[in-house]
């Protein structure tokens, strides 16, 4: 309620309400994408990014920054219903990934961002999230032994967390969304930390890093135009709502449910970008090798025995 009457006062009233029946669009985008948002590793970015500049044709600049703005207030939401249910999360991987975060994202942002060609940077974003579906899919074929917290927390843990977090922040600071996904898959694949932890852990995550977005494109690059501001408020109402429902959902469901949605949210995203990007030699290439690295990476963080559960 607070943030529905701030809403309606900061848009002018009933200007805020034809705001959104102007950008109806958008608004329905992120009923789902805010819903998904608080269910999964997946931030509302996931959804908003490839439907806004595949379906809706809007600049990947601006949906990037719109991410991290709507981001702001739903995963926030979702966070805070998180930490008032009491909901079990890993404090130590929040604290670490999220101060890789902050240079993360300001590399992306404000050098990365204005010089990579947008169709580059759309399918960066579809690979990274196609190649930990493949690993996931061979996660969780069969029963696996997991832990509720990271067992080891010492100085090669905190520097593992460091390097994710800025790595993911990175790709927050190119696409506006990305650290909840890199982090998710360090803690499932690497430190055998069940989805149930690690899906929370990630809302709370990428909740903080969105904040940090949303300022920086606020006060230093003037990303948060006309344009985006007129789609963050026909987005608010919804959000507030849909990403702390989706967070209630998550304390549902198994893992194994879990990671079956994002296997499928992750193979539409693969198809989208097939059919709708145009494929040029350069960016067939340039996606092999980066979906070669990745996989690999994240293989070996599958085949990793340090942190596996006694027993398994």
């Amino acid at each position: 309620m607070t943030v529905w009457v701030t809403w309606y006062w900061l848009g002018g009233g009933v200007a805020a309400v034809q705001d959104v029946m102007h950008n109806w669009p958008v608004t329905v985008t992120m009923i789902f994408g805010s819903f998904i948002a608080g269910a999964t590793s997946e931030g509302g970015g996931a959804v908003a990014f490839p439907v806004f500049t595949k379906v809706l044709e809007i600049s990947p600049a601006n949906a990037a920054v719109f991410s991290l703005a709507i981001q702001s207030v739903g995963m926030t939401a979702a966070a805070l219903l998180i930490l008032f249910m009491r909901v079990n999360v890993e404090w130590r991987v929040i604290r670490w990934a999220s101060l890789g975060g902050v240079p993360g994202i300001m590399l992306g942002a404000l050098w990365l961002a204005p010089h990579l060609p947008p169709t580059l940077v759309k399918m960066s974003f579809t690979v990274l999230v196609t190649s930990f579906a493949l690993t996931l899919f061979m996660l969780n074929r069969g029963m696996r032994l997991c832990h509720e917290k990271l067992e080891s927390a010492g100085i090669r843990e905190h520097a593992v967390l460091l390097l994710a977090g800025f790595a993911g922040g990175m790709l927050s600071g190119l696409v506006g969304n990305g650290i909840d996904i890199v982090t998710f898959s360090l803690m499932v694949l690497l430190f055998r930390i069940s989805e149930k932890v690690a899906t929370p852990t990630s809302v709370i995550l990428m909740a903080i890093n969105s904040l940090i977005g949303f300022a920086l494109h606020t006060t230093v690059t003037g990303g948060f135009n006309s344009e985006v501001q007129a789609y963050w408020m026909a987005a608010i109402p919804v959000v507030v709502i849909g990403a702390p429902a989706g967070a209630i959902l998550c304390t549902l469901l198994n893992r194994v449910i879990i990671a079956r949605i994002l296997i499928g949210l992750i193979m539409i995203e693969l198809i989208s970008s097939l059919v709708i990007i145009p494929l040029s030699r350069e960016l067939v290439i340039a996606s092999a090798v980066l979906l070669a690295t990745v996989s690999l990476l994240y293989f070996w963080m599958y085949r990793t025995q340090t942190y596996e559960p006694q027993g398994a």
